[in-house]
């Protein structure tokens, strides 16, 4: 009987490298290690992590052989250089002894080279979610957030952001884990602890064309006031959070970043706060005191100022001020090109700064007479601090006497302002979407008020700061007067009276072209008399650039490019564009942008597409073609929202070269005109 043949297994044919315990006084760096480059390389860290768990991973050596080929009894380290520089840095802190065993791999066979390189190239890194999961499972096992810190060398910080990446919805997690997402996608979702938002946010976006973070921050956040709006600072976010409001936090942002999530609680609680401010303005006696979050931009024309007078300092008082003011001034000075200054010299520049500043902004004092026909305006300012506008006097509350004169001087100025008013307010957004819609289409009346209206504002911001642009202006006016018939071909009055922008559009009273012009307002009504009839006399006692500059100001208030549909003034429509290029304006720099709610909502989808088109380039365009016109005046909104991209009215054209050498030309003092003689009198 033949017996069965068993079958056996393959002999082993591969032998690993040997592995003893070396003493590290017998162990020397090998120049074949191929890591040269020792940028982001840390062997104290390193040091610090073998000394707290002993060496979690073996060294690479080759025996040292002398001109025989014989073994000298020394081994050099070509693969595990980091991990053997940090043993000697124990050793040089008397951490750990010189001829300490050493746990190593010896190699025989192949080059030192190789064994460097392949140690190198075949480590596989850490994937970043196994480094969150692994945090949390520390956390979990009883770690502090410090404790981990310190023990993988990073801040709290990353180990509180670690941690809230691991908390995100899991089936994002592994959505990141196989590449579907990104790690800036995946730091977004932290803004929003709600795991079924998160999950409906990324199922709304996977299959869109916009995956930015941003745009899913937005999403995330929708409904929310961000911490850093002018309510919030108001109000103040503790005690928003004391009332029992919740904030979304983006722990990858700016430490004040945050979302206010409930804002009818925020509503409430500025109201509150503003009624208890307002209480405090009535008590100073004014007639009326009037409340709003925001009021629109020049809700004080038609009404007469009176500004008051702050109360004099006394001696004593004007003596810490000088002192104060001579200080800071010395320290500044002391310190003037340092590029970072001392704690204790930058705290006491802040403690001067509140020293002056409260001399500075002392109580104002008004007429008892003023107060009691008088009002104030109690609002907010853009970075959310209280404004107070006091000594505003209604025509109504006028005196009889002074209503005559303020009637027979004003009556032409306000001539128009109720049919204006009504015109506008009776014009309306023709927002139609239907499917004959062109891109060539009119935009409507309503939107180009507000455009225009953007486009005035800035302009007289910008008139404002070109004193030789608006001498030209003003010359231009009064020539039409002298000269030639006078007709609308100018859009500057040169009766200098300021028209009202009433569209509301949306930011103009918080734009940097109103806060620019309002400051520079207060600083001329400040330093002109109080009484008119000394007026002259002031103006001619003033040097010549502080006369210029006011007059560019006086100038760049009566500026009206504003489009009204019920007054085609075609002259000065083009009049406007001839000012804007010639001091180079720019809406995108004013502040304007293309928003949804702004313009883009307020369009036609052929429009939208057009502008995204202009601005995108076609496949852009082509990506939101099939939306609905809400969403794509989003989607338009969220694509051009980091590039200067205007509507065809708001652009500047650029001025050709006989309009720029005409505008050098035009300066007063470079004029050929005979002097007059009652100015050369003087």
């Amino acid at each position: 009987m033949v017996k069965p043949k068993l079958k056996t297994k393959p002999a082993a044919t591969l032998c690993l490298s040997a592995s003893r315990d070396i003493p590290l006084n017998k162990l020397i760096l090998s120049q074949s290690n191929v890591r040269q480059v020792k940028a982001g390389v840390s062997i104290e860290e390193l040091a610090e992590d073998i000394a707290r768990r002993t060496l979690l991973q073996s060294l690479t050596v080759r025996a040292v052989l002398d001109e025989t080929g014989a073994e000298t009894g020394m081994y050099e380290v070509p693969a595990g250089g980091r991990r053997f520089r940090a043993l000697q840095m124990l050793v040089d802190q008397k951490r750990l002894a010189p001829d300490a065993p050493i746990p190593c791999v010896i190699r025989t066979e192949g080059l030192a080279e190789e064994d460097s390189l392949a140690e190198n190239i075949q480590r596989a890194p850490l994937h970043p979610l196994d480094q969150f999961r692994a945090f949390q499972t520390l956390r979990e096992k009883g770690k502090s957030e410090a404790e981990i810190a310190a023990a993988f060398f990073v801040t709290p910080m990353v180990v509180k952001q670690r941690l809230k990446l691991a908390a995100i919805a899991p089936a994002l997690l592994d959505l990141y884990a196989d590449d579907a997402m990104t790690l800036e996608q995946l730091m977004t979702f932290t803004v929003n602890g709600d795991h079924l938002r998160q999950c409906q946010v990324w199922e709304a976006l996977k299959n869109g064309y916009n995956r930015e973070p941003y745009h899913i921050r937005r999403l995330l956040t929708e409904g929310a006031v961000r911490a850093g709006d002018k309510r919030a600072r108001f109000v103040g976010v503790e005690a928003y959070e004391e009332a029992g409001g919740v904030i979304l936090r983006d722990l990858f942002s700016d430490a004040d970043d945050g979302w206010l999530q409930d804002a009818g609680l925020l509503g409430r609680l500025v109201a509150e706060k503003l009624e208890s401010c307002a209480a405090e303005i009535r008590g100073e006696g004014w007639k009326w005191v009037e409340v709003a979050v925001d009021f629109p931009y020049g809700h004080t024309f038609g009404l007469r100022r009176h500004t008051g007078e702050q109360s004099a300092l006394t001696e004593a008082e004007q003596s810490t001020y000088d002192s104060l003011k001579a200080e800071y001034d010395a320290l500044q000075e002391g310190h003037e090109g340092t590029e970072e200054l001392s704690d204790e010299v930058d705290r006491r520049l802040g403690e001067l700064e509140a020293g002056i500043e409260a001399f500075e902004q002392r109580p104002w004092r008004f007429p008892a007479e003023e107060v009691d026909r008088a009002g104030a305006f109690v609002s907010l300012d853009p970075s959310g601090a209280l404004r107070i506008e006091r000594g505003f006097v209604k025509p109504e509350d006028e005196s009889p006497a002074e209503e005559e004169v303020a009637s027979e001087e004003g009556a032409a100025a306000h001539a128009d302002d109720d049919g204006s008013h009504d015109a506008a307010s009776t014009c309306v957004d023709d927002e139609s979407d239907d499917a004959t819609d062109e891109p060539d289409r009119p935009i409507p009346d309503r939107l180009l008020i507000e455009l225009t209206e953007w486009r005035t504002l800035a302009l007289r911001d910008a008139v404002a700061k070109r004193p030789d642009i608006a001498f030209v202006a003003a010359l231009h006016a009064l020539c039409l007067n002298l000269f030639y018939q006078r007709g609308q071909h100018s859009c500057i009055d040169i009766a200098a009276r300021q028209s009202v922008l009433r569209s509301g559009a949306a930011g103009l009273s918080d734009c940097a072209a109103a806060a620019s012009i309002d400051a520079r307002h207060q600083d001329f009504a400040g330093a002109l008399p109080a009484d008119p009839s000394t007026l002259w006399q002031h103006l001619t006692a003033m040097e010549d650039g502080d006369r210029i500059a006011l007059f560019a100001h006086c100038v760049a208030l009566s500026v009206d490019a504003v489009f009204r549909p019920y007054d085609r003034r075609s002259g000065s429509v083009t009049h406007a564009d001839q000012l804007a290029s010639a001091i180079g304006l720019d809406l995108h720099a004013a502040g304007w942008r293309p928003s949804a709610d702004a313009y883009f909502g307020r369009i036609t989808k052929a429009q939208i597409l057009e502008a995204v088109c202009e601005a995108k380039g076609e496949e852009a365009a082509d990506r939101i073609a099939s939306l609905k016109k809400p969403e794509m005046a989003k989607a338009a909104e969220d694509l051009l929202e980091y590039c200067d991209w205007l509507p065809k009215v708001l652009r500047t054209s650029e001025p050709s070269v006989s309009e720029s050498l005409a505008a050098e030309d035009a300066s007063p003092a470079g004029s050929d005109l005979p002097a007059c003689p009652a100015i050369a009198a003087e």
